[in-house]
């Protein structure tokens, strides 16, 4: 990056949400814009997981954005190498690349309130911005549970997220942690080249089939050829789980049925009653997220798998002692632990307006105006931000409305005029997040009897979005200048620093 360099907006990653963010600022007619991404490549976290049978649990024609249809999926259901190319072929295809600084991670952000402006120290120097989009993402930074005797064990650890690929499995005593999305997949994937896996299960998941197929020759050719059937089959993947929303929101007491399919599903595959005892959860069908695959449970039937029903508490050299006293010699240890979800690392390194971080402002509990602006932070927008995540759907459509929030925030900033920034103020903060918490206590994710990464350490679940994708995108379809404080330079006019009486949102939650 050049000496003392400026731009009118900084972008925070390079997954979907940050791509998305450059597209959507070249459509606005905005170049002025970098994209700084930490690793060397795009993709954020379809980079950065690579596991073995990494994959999406969302169907391929959904997740991808409306505006790059993709008719080449290989499979309904993506593999990680097919969506990081998709991301490769966005970048390329939509002229990003010259925005892009790889090696770039974010040191610290800083707002400067007297030339209304953030200071960005990366790796690669320091710049300064007008706007910063941050898109980091919730999946991005891995969680490592403190084990105690880890630091002395003699064999190898690494997480999901940061799969080591020089390391041969085969014959090996693996011990897997954990068993969320990453592990119902690792599972299967390294069942048959390993010696014995023990698999260290606190929760049990709640599995439905995945129904993954090839994608035929006569399919693509058919999107190809008349491109309004790509965009009919995304409209009917989005509409089935639309009408799916209310059971999750509203009614969680309808998904007795499903809960009954889930059984079958295992029973099919599980014929020892004591597997089949571990594995079932005890609470409702959605409360965690719902996994998707045809493989797990065929391979804990395997005779090379142990299942034990409780967390991994301690390592003695290389013996690992689960929390209810059983043991296992093991080789290597994989964490599928998740990530820093509800304390994402980078609100450590965003310092705003009155010189606090954004993660003391969070100390209680993440919460944004329309999942986008925090008080304090002039100028600062998230993309997947809180309370903006889904259990059903697809997350591409939650960023594209995020993305129609930040280019009518920009255009705002152009009506203004001169120099400006926009605040949410705090009352409008806490109205958004008061009525998001309200509908929240009648979901499954709060009712379920779980407990899930969707909740914060004080049991809030500031994570998930309690109504439809439709909803969310009415209400952040426009920036409402009611709910932001027009912050001028000081000594520009006092009135200009006032309330702003703007265009409502077409929508509140």
């Amino acid at each position: 990056m050049a000496e003392h360099e400026h731009v009118r907006v900084a972008v925070i990653g390079s997954g979907f949400g940050g791509l998305g963010a450059a597209v959507r600022l070249r459509r606005e007619g905005i170049t002025d814009f970098v994209v700084l991404e930490r690793a060397d490549s795009v993709g954020g976290t379809w980079r950065d997981n690579s596991y073995p049978g990494c994959a999406c649990d969302v169907p391929s024609h959904l997740y991808s954005f409306s505006f790059a249809p993709n008719p080449d999926w290989p499979r309904t259901f993506s593999g990680q190498e097919h969506i990081r190319a998709y991301l490769e072929h966005v970048a390329d295809v939509f002229g990003l690349r010259p925005h892009i600084r790889f090696g770039a991670e974010v040191k610290l952000m800083r707002w400067d309130g007297e030339r209304l402006r953030w200071e960005i120290e990366t790796a690669r120097g320091t710049l300064t911005a007008d706007v910063v989009v941050s898109a980091t993402g919730p999946l991005s930074d891995p969680k490592m549970p403190e084990i105690p005797g880890l630091e002395s064990f003699p064999g190898k650890v690494f997480h999901s997220a940061r799969w080591d690929h020089d390391y041969d499995l085969r014959g090996k005593r693996v011990a897997m942690v954990g068993t969320g999305a990453s592990a119902i997949q690792i599972v299967p994937a390294i069942q048959r080249q390993v010696g014995r896996l023990t698999l260290f299960q606190r929760t049990p998941p709640w599995v439905m089939p995945r129904m993954d197929r090839a994608i035929s020759a006569a399919e693509r050719r058919l999107h190809q050829a008349l491109p309004f059937t790509t965009r009919l089959r995304r409209g009917m993947l989005w509409g089935i789980r639309e009408l799916q929303v209310q059971a999750f929101t509203k009614h969680p007491d309808e998904l007795g049925l499903v809960e009954r399919l889930a059984k079958r599903n295992m029973a099919r595959a599980v014929k020892d009653p004591a597997l089949r005892a571990k594995l079932t959860p005890g609470y409702r069908i959605g409360c965690k997220r719902i996994l998707l695959s045809s493989e797990y449970y065929p391979a804990l039937a395997r005779p090379n798998v142990d299942v034990v029903a409780s967390g991994l508490s301690e390592i003695r050299g290389s013996t690992v002692v689960a929390a209810d006293g059983s043991e296992a010699e093991v080789d290597a240890i994989i964490f599928g632990t998740g990530f820093h979800v509800t304390d994402m690392p980078i609100a450590e390194r965003v310092v705003g307006a009155e010189g606090v971080t954004l993660a003391e402002t969070w100390k209680g509990g993440m919460r944004a105006l329309r999942g986008a602006s925090a008080a304090g932070f002039p100028n600062w927008m998230t993309i997947i931000g809180p309370n903006t995540g889904l259990g059903n759907s697809s997350m591409i459509l939650m960023i594209e409305s995020q993305l129609n929030y930040m280019a009518d925030y920009l255009r705002q900033l152009d009506v203004l005029g001169g120099r400006a920034a926009l605040d949410a103020r705090p009352a409008a903060v806490d109205a958004w997040n008061h009525k998001v918490q309200e509908r929240m206590k009648r979901t499954v994710w709060n009712t379920g009897g779980c407990t899930s990464w969707y909740l914060d350490p004080s049991g809030r679940n500031t994570t998930i979005w309690p109504g439809t994708t439709a909803e969310f995108r009415r209400a952040t379809r426009r920036v409402d200048l009611a709910e932001y404080e027009v912050v001028r330079q000081p000594g520009a006019r006092a009135a200009e620093a006032g309330p702003v009486a703007g265009r409502q949102s077409e929508a509140a939650v």
